[in-house]
């Protein structure tokens, strides 16, 4: 699933105005956090995750344990909020694939 860089743009300017769903804390991310962003991702197909101060975890750290754990894509990196990409399996839920599939 690589994105070309009009549909990241366009997923960039569609995840602008949402807040942080999910915040990795001191504890870092673990296996229900992660079910968790999965179930997420499936309903909404774009969030925003972020990272409080005190965690431990880099956000290329993290976005590489959600990418390989979710087979999703990190769109952008801001400081210590990441969004977060993934096509929904159920046609209920595809709003946003579908734009990003006529780009």
């Amino acid at each position: 699933m690589a994105l070309r860089g009009k549909q990241k743009s366009y997923l960039r300017s569609q995840a602008h105005h949402l807040n942080p769903i999910f915040q990795v804390g001191k504890g870092g991310v673990n296996d229900a956090m992660i079910h968790q962003i999965g179930e997420a991702l499936e309903k909404r197909e774009l969030i925003k995750v972020s990272l409080l101060q005190n965690t431990d975890e880099t956000p290329e750290e993290v976005a590489g344990i959600l990418e390989q754990a979710l087979k999703c894509q990190v769109v952008q990196t801001i400081g210590k909020i990441l969004v977060v990409y993934k096509p929904s399996a159920t046609d209920k839920y595809r709003k946003i694939s579908l734009e990003v599939n006529k780009i």
